[in-house]
Formats: C-alpha cells, structure tokens, sequence
C-alpha cells in the first residue's frame, strides 16, 4: 500500500509568551540583531503543557532586507515534572516592518524524560504573532 504523501497537522499545543526589553545590537554580517529575552513561557493543549523553566530563555531575532528571522532557546518543565529542551527557528515578512506579519516557526524538542521521549521524534511546526504574544503549534505528520 503506498504512503499518504498528504500532510497532516495534529494539534500539540498553543504557546504564550511574555518578552523583556529588547537588546539591540544593530546591524552586523547577519542583518540587524535583537536579542529578546522570553521572561515567560506557557504551553497548554492536550499532549503537551508546561511552563518556562529558569531565566536562559531569548529569541536571537535578525532583521536582513524584508525578512525577519526567529532563533528562541528555551527549556521548559512539563505540569508533571519533566524537563524539554525546546529550539524554534523561523521566520517572517518584514516588509512593513518587524512584527507585522505572522511568523512560522519549526519547533524540535529534546528530553530524556520516558513520558515525553516521543516529542525527540517529531517536527511540530507553528504559527504566531507578535501582537498577542501566542503561538498554535503541530506536529506534523
């Protein structure tokens, strides 16, 4: 039987942010930099909840031309006890400047956490807005 080539968006869990004051470098090889630090994370949905764990979290923004790339790190603690390490890049239109437009991201995850070893196997993808500080994120299958 051949595989689906159609793809598919399960829901994995709607992500709130709080930001701190940005840090701008200015322009550099990479186009402007702004480092934001996330001073809050929340994660809720029905696979996957948990909060921000410790103060290392940021998103390492760069602004080149009409593109505006998202680089966050940040390690979360699940309701449960567990610790995932959570990177997302991705990016949006600049064009009438940065963070008018939504932005796509790709979550990965890595934990050695029994409970959740299954979100190492998944690429989720998302979509956000600066506006509201909220992303929908999916794994996509």
């Amino acid at each position: 039987m051949a595989e689906s080539t159609s793809l598919q968006l399960v829901p994995l869990c709607t992500v709130d942010l709080e930001l701190g004051r940005p840090t701008v470098v200015g322009d550099g090889p990479s186009g402007m930099r702004v480092i934001v630090e996330v001073t809050s994370m929340r994660l809720s949905g029905e696979r996957l909840n948990g909060r921000l764990r410790g103060a290392t979290a940021a998103d390492w923004l760069t602004v080149a031309g009409n593109v505006a790339t998202i680089d966050v790190r940040a390690t979360i603690e699940t309701d449960d006890g567990a610790i995932v390490y959570v990177q997302y890049r991705g990016r949006s239109d600049a064009t009438n400047g940065a963070g008018a437009a939504p932005m796509y991201v790709t979550p990965i995850f890595e934990t050695s956490d029994e409970r959740y070893r299954w979100l190492n196997t998944i690429q989720a993808v998302g979509r956000g807005h600066v506006r509201d500080l909220r992303y929908e994120w999916f794994e996509l299958r």
